[in-house]
């Protein structure tokens, strides 16, 4: 296995081929003519590694795929210069798809369950993490498929405490639960899953800074970086509770906007920014990729802009 040199590596356990899609309208059980799909290397690590990407940074992406899908997977990630090690699996990665309705401009996003992976393809992802070297920051972002361990995520926060890399985790439910007990440097939570992990029902934008709190004393945990969608995001530090609202766009898609904002964020922490101006970055990111149609990431001229308003309205 040759592990390359970035200081930025993304691991991906569930990632997926997204195939977008038109209709002129959904209707029940009429044959639907559809637009010439485009085909995309997704999932929450691969996401983040191809919006570095166009942020003029590099990440390489770890990955599981198997089967034609997992080649055909690793080709489009090469065809946009993305540094892969992907870890072979039995079970072939798995496709997702986004039709948009013209005719309401609906999107409607159908995620397919994540192929079982075995007890050898998960400890090869950990192997390969045990091999890196000179990495600043390791980015896990997704779900986990059937088959991971509960407790992998205590096995990987080990790993990085032991080669003195960042742990960032972008992931709910449980997983997440976990991964604050074994211990991380930042997560990004939504609403949702702020709440499930504060042990609440639901949550306000009012109670998320007091929710946040309780993360960071309950928890092994240094930021949360809440995502309010079209609102912003609120950061919580031990020192810092500061909301950062982007302003208003035409949004096209909101696919991929999560990821695109913890790329803009951990570029921001690799160009020496502070935290404050990287998630300033990071919502401009995630406001970016909302512009675009389908599953489309952020463009990098969008962001600039986008990052010095934020700048200015935060001045003013």
């Amino acid at each position: 296995m040759i592990i390359p040199h970035n200081r930025i590596v993304t691991l991906t356990f569930c990632p997926a081929i997204d195939k977008s899609a038109t209709v002129p309208a959904l209707i029940p059980e009429k044959k639907l003519s559809c637009s010439a799909p485009i085909y995309e290397p997704g999932g929450g690590g691969i996401n983040v590694a191809r919006a570095i990407k166009r942020l003029g940074g590099n990440a390489t992406a770890i990955y599981l795929a198997g089967g034609y899908t997992g080649k055909f997977f690793t080709k489009l990630l090469k065809k946009e210069n993305i540094t892969t090690l992907p870890i072979k699996t039995i079970n072939p990665t798995r496709e997702n798809l986004v039709i948009k309705e013209m005719a309401t401009q609906r999107q409607y996003r159908f995620g397919m369950p994540g192929p079982e992976i075995s007890f050898t393809e998960w400890q090869d992802c950990l192997k390969a993490i045990e091999q890196l070297s000179d990495v600043e920051y390791l980015v896990i972002s997704g779900s986990l498929p059937p088959g991971a361990p509960a407790n992998i995520f205590s096995k990987i926060a080990k790993i990085c405490r032991a080669k003195k890399v960042n742990l960032i985790v972008d992931t709910s439910g449980e997983s997440l639960r976990h991964a604050v007990e074994a211990g991380v440097f930042l997560i990004k939570p939504n609403l949702k899953e702020l709440a499930a992990l504060a042990n609440q029902e639901s949550l306000s934008i009012e109670q998320v800074a007091l929710a946040s709190k309780a993360v960071l004393n309950n928890y092994k945990c240094e930021a949360v970086i809440t995502s309010l969608g079209p609102e912003g995001a609120m950061l919580v530090t031990s020192h810092t509770i500061l909301r950062i609202t982007p302003p208003q766009v035409n949004v096209q898609s909101t696919v991929g906007a999560g990821d695109s904002m913890l790329a803009g964020i951990i570029m921001g922490l690799c160009s020496q920014k502070d935290m404050i101006e990287s998630v300033q970055y990071g919502v401009a990111c995630g406001t970016a990729a909302t512009l675009n149609p389908g599953t489309e990431l952020c463009h990098f001229k969008d962001v600039q802009d986008l990052y010095q308003m934020i700048r200015c309205s935060a001045a003013s």
